[in-house]
């Protein structure tokens, strides 16, 4: 599965961006990262595409909502109330038919990546 992520940019603090990932065939769910500089990769959200049920890193839920368009076969990741701290490298990855979810908020849970999307806010 090819990904081909898009959305990002440059928005001040208490904005809003919503990141898009298309996906080339067929998946059973999208995790999101993100990797700021001089940190490890850390788990956003993830969706499970045959019945939308998300997932979410603690410290982000209710202000990301994590959604999927099975048409268009895109994953969407809606940011709200953006914080210079949410400065960083996006990634979408795609779960594997054998996809673990008890290991979701993993990298290693997922087969396939993105490019990444800089996303920037300034304060």
């Amino acid at each position: 599965v090819q990904l081909q992520a898009f959305g990002g940019g440059l928005v001040q603090a208490g904005g809003s961006l919503r990141l898009s990932c298309a996906a080339s065939g067929r998946t059973q769910g999208m995790g999101w990262f993100r990797q700021a500089p001089g940190k490890d990769r850390e788990f956003v959200a993830a969706i499970r595409w045959s019945d939308a049920g998300a997932y979410y890193a603690g410290s982000l839920k209710g202000r990301f909502t994590v959604s999927r368009d099975k048409s268009r076969n895109t994953a969407y990741l809606q940011m709200n109330s953006l914080k210079p701290d949410d400065t960083a490298v996006y990634y979408c990855a795609s779960a594997p038919r054998t996809w673990n979810l008890g290991h979701y908020a993993s990298s290693s849970a997922y087969d396939s990546w993105g490019q990444g999307t800089q996303v920037t806010v300034s304060s």
